[in-house]
């Protein structure tokens, strides 16, 4: 069952109840694969991130996130920034009624090695994808964009 449902630009999506929400996500890629987690939450497959804590900037965010998720220790200052997603059409819709609005700021991380990855409890499973692949599978609309812009298009 879904814990979340997300939308973008969508004219019957829940308008925010909440402040808006900013997280942190990533690029990650090794050997032109792009590394992407099946979230629990809606069965999807998405970018590694989340939220900043109040006291993070976006780079410690990640940092942080990294570590959770994967299970990688990685410097903040090895996360490239790429770009801002923060128009307020990106939502997030949650089953306890809150709706979000997300500001998305995007880095880029290039492994030279697959790295051992060890999963949080927030992920059924996380892999590295070719394009082709990457264009097979179900992404979050919130996370779908970013995906087609600093991945498939480069």
């Amino acid at each position: 069952m879904s814990y979340v449902k997300f939308y973008r630009d969508d004219p019957n999506a829940p308008k925010p109840n909440m402040p808006a929400h900013l997280g942190s996500n990533c690029i990650i890629t090794c050997k032109g694969r792009l590394l992407l987690e099946r979230r629990r939450d809606s069965d999807t497959w998405g970018l590694v991130g989340g939220g900043c804590k109040k006291w993070e900037t976006p780079e410690q965010a990640m940092s942080r996130e990294v570590w959770e998720e994967l299970g990688i220790r990685v410097p903040k200052e090895k996360f490239q920034k790429l770009k801002v997603y923060g128009e307020p059409g990106r939502i997030a819709a949650f089953r306890d009624g809150s709706v979000w609005r997300m500001v998305i700021v995007v880095f880029a991380l290039d492994l030279e090695e697959e790295p051992a990855i060890r999963i949080s409890a927030e992920s059924k499973e996380a892999r590295f994808f070719t394009k082709e692949e990457v264009r097979q599978l179900q992404i979050p609309v919130t996370h779908s964009d970013i995906v087609a812009e600093c991945f498939l298009a480069r």
